[in-house]
């Protein structure tokens, strides 16, 4: 019991931290020693991490254990387009986990354990080409994003024979999210009339060419602020483990997909720059249209016309909203051996396929409850649901590693690990940048004393470069732009059998 309440009192530092990913956003694994060898673990038998990727494997476990992990993820980001070519802020995430699993001597056996479950980030300052001052120089702008998911509950399994076990988890998903970053959007979703006798829309208005009286945008674009966004829900696992003997084994794992509704958050909307900008298109535009007429005399005039349409520019542009997002975690199914073909050596491989393309297909943003008229006069409401679109990709992602041990008490190990890029070209953008591709992982364990075992891990995710279609998805600031991550992560375990 004892060692149970430091797992509850742990969980709840847990729940303060943010956390990251190195695959899509998705962890490689869970703990020092399964990272040493890349991950594998589905069908090798020998960690509390199996409540995460087969909680059947956890029947075969010798003893029972408390594990305790500590990683820390260091993400290099570096982004390029017509005015940008910007390393990211260098971050450090802390990553820890905790599990323990009780054997009894019966067939049951059951665990309960918290895992950083993954997430993704980044930090910039960009410019984009509607942020400059009067005189034409550009304002760097903010762009932040923070995914962060965090897992964990109880896993349960049975024997049904000495060889053979079925295992499930039920845990509980807590997710974080955040966004920072100039948003550009269709110029149709400004669905307010501008004059009720001709029926035209400012989206019309602010899409139309000059020659037709329009600001010829192909999007418009504000200063979007989205924090304070949480999710809890739920997921399950259910896992199969078949051990043939002691050099070979087998396990399989099927993950359900995950719904998140973020609630509570808030989001800060700021078109200042976007009416500044057609503002001044508009004085020009006055001012071809009458010859003669002083800068003046003409912002003058077209304050008139602004006014006519029912936007008093005395109350700007900037408006505040509640906002909920939903967003999806993939299901995934995953399949794994072991075999050790001498004493000292074991190696292993698992196969997991991740359905991005049900989970990551659109983030839906629902923005409510608005209190600034002039935003609410052009949008024909104060409120605005859109789709973000994602449109990721299904992946594989394939772990291969093993491990050697040099004695009765010093162990080495390695691997290698390919995941799938599940982002498309056309909605990669620079705070989400989850492209990593391949990973290259070492570890040792050096048992310190009778049952306990000190393991570390160093993980490096190598550079990945990918690049944005053009025409984006997104926005035109990301036309043929260049998005890059690699990532150094540290790993340290320790394990107690009990």
């Amino acid at each position: 019991m004892r060692a149970l309440n430091r797992l509850l009192i742990f969980s709840s530092i847990l729940l303060t931290i943010p956390l990251f990913a190195q695959d899509g956003v998705r962890s490689i694994d869970y703990n020092a020693k399964t990272i040493g060898r890349a991950g594998a673990g589905i069908g090798w038998f020998d960690s509390p991490e199996l409540m995460m990727t087969n909680p059947a494997g956890i029947s075969f476990l010798p003893s029972s254990v408390l594990d305790a992990n500590f990683s820390l993820f260091v993400p290099s980001l570096h982004f390029q387009n017509t005015l940008n070519n910007k390393d990211g802020k260098t971050n450090y995430y802390p990553l820890p986990d905790l599990a323990y699993v009780n054997k009894t001597n019966s067939d049951w056996c059951w665990g309960i354990g918290f895992f950083t479950q993954g997430g993704m980030g980044a930090d910039y300052n960009l410019y984009n080409a509607l942020y400059h001052d009067q005189s034409g120089n550009m304002i760097a702008q903010t762009y932040h994003s923070k995914l962060a998911n965090m897992e964990g509950g109880p896993s349960v399994a049975y024997k049904f024979s000495p060889s053979f076990s079925v295992g499930i988890s039920a845990h509980v998903v807590y997710s974080m999210l955040e966004f920072q970053m100039p948003y550009s959007l269709s110029p149709s979703v400004m669905k307010g009339v501008v004059n009720p006798q001709t029926g035209m829309t400012f989206g019309q208005m602010f899409s139309a060419p000059a020659a037709s009286g329009g600001f010829g945008y192909n999007e418009v674009t504000a200063s979007a602020n989205m924090s304070d966004l949480s999710a809890l829900s739920f997921t399950g696992k259910i896992g199969l483990a078949y051990k043939v003997n002691d050099q070979l084994s087998f396990g399989l794992s099927y993950t359900l997909p995950t719904s998140l509704t973020f609630k509570n958050g808030k989001a800060t909307m700021d078109m200042t720059y976007q009416m500044n900008d057609a503002f001044g298109k508009a004085v020009q535009g006055y001012m071809a249209q009458n010859p003669g007429t002083s800068a003046q005399d003409a912002q003058l005039a077209v304050m008139q016309e602004f006014s006519q349409m029912g936007i008093d520019l005395s109350k700007g542009a900037s408006d505040t909203y509640n906002l909920e997002t939903k967003l999806k975690l993939p299901q995934s199914l995953g399949f794994g051996v072991s075999y050790s073909p001498i004493l000292p050596l074991r190696l292993g491989l698992d196969v997991e396929w991740l359905n991005w393309s049900s989970a990551f297909n659109q983030m839906s943003i629902s923005l409510k409850d608005g209190q600034n008229p002039n935003i609410a006069r052009m949008l024909g409401s104060n409120s605005l649901n859109v789709d973000f679109p994602l449109d990721w990709k299904n992946a594989v992602l394939i772990k291969f590693g093993g491990e050697y041990d040099i004695s009765t008490s010093f162990t080495v190990r390695a691997g290698y690990a390919y995941g799938q890029n599940p982002v498309p070209s056309s909605t990669l953008f620079s705070i989400f940048p989850a492209i990593a591709v391949n990973h290259i992982m070492a570890g040792v364990s050096y048992k310190i004393y009778g049952p306990v075992t000190v393991n570390a891990a160093y993980e490096i995710g190598l550079k990945e470069s990918s690049y944005s279609s053009n025409p984006s998805d997104i926005a035109s600031e990301y036309n043929g732009s260049m998005s890059q991550l690699s990532a150094n992560v540290y790993h340290l375990g320790l394990s107690w059998g009990l």
